[in-house]
């Protein structure tokens, strides 16, 4: 569930885990997951193909970062909804520990692909995981 909002740079909350939107074909270069691959996470942007649904998860120390492949280059954002919910739900995260994350879908690469970033925010607040969504704004 979204427990709250937040204006500033999710990677720089209070939250120690961060979880943020990847793609099925490995290619983690841009936006947001681009900003954390190169910052953090250096293997993150090449990863090769991977699954819907899955969860890659780096623990930098100060930081636990979780990609949840939830969208692809090609076919889009369509079964986002359904893998974002499921993918909130198998983190190992106690329920009283925020999660930080961002409106999926809401960037440049969402918006070029169709994201309906109404509905990802809908799954996440569907969640058994309290959620802090954070917004640049």
């Amino acid at each position: 569930m979204i427990v709250g909002r937040k204006v500033g740079d999710v990677a720089q909350g209070s939250e120690r885990h961060v979880a943020f939107a990847v793609n099925t074909e490995g290619h983690n270069d841009a936006g947001l997951a681009g900003n954390i691959a190169y910052t953090y996470w250096p293997e993150l942007t090449q990863t090769g193909p991977i699954r819907m649904g899955e969860i890659l998860s780096k623990d930098t120390g100060s930081k636990v970062f979780h990609a949840l492949v939830v969208h692809s280059l090609r076919e889009g954002w369509a079964e986002a909804p359904q893998y974002i919910e499921a993918c909130f739900n198998e983190l190992h995260i106690p329920t009283d520990e925020e999660i930080a994350s961002v409106a999926m879908g809401a960037g440049l690469i969402g918006q070029m692909s169709g994201a309906d970033v109404a509905a990802n925010l809908a799954a996440m607040e569907r969640t058994d995981k309290s959620i802090v969504i954070y917004d640049f704004r």
